[in-house]
């Protein structure tokens, strides 16, 4: 089996044409392209614009207070499964 050749790159052409229409073709294409160079961008780890940090978060600093020992956990005993008594008619 061969490749996509000029027909079959026609005939897909032909297709989308018949389901969505002249008008909205370049619309999708549009729309495309900018998703992949988007994708690329992102894959790649450019951005346009830079992160920048509020000058806010930084003017009041949250001090974690001091914790208090914590009171030793007591033993954990396992529970003794009880058996269950049935009665056959």
């Amino acid at each position: 089996m061969e490749g996509f050749g000029p027909e079959k790159l026609i005939f897909i052409l032909l297709i989308m044409v018949l389901i969505f229409g002249a008008k909205r073709l370049p619309e999708i294409g549009a729309s495309l392209g900018k998703g992949i160079r988007e994708f690329k961008k992102s894959v790649q780890g450019v951005d346009e614009q830079p992160v920048q940090m509020q000058p806010q978060a930084f003017a009041n600093p949250v001090v974690p207070q001091a914790l208090a020992p914590a009171a030793p956990m007591p033993p954990v005993v396992p529970a003794v499964p009880q058996r269950i008594e049935t009665t056959q008619a």
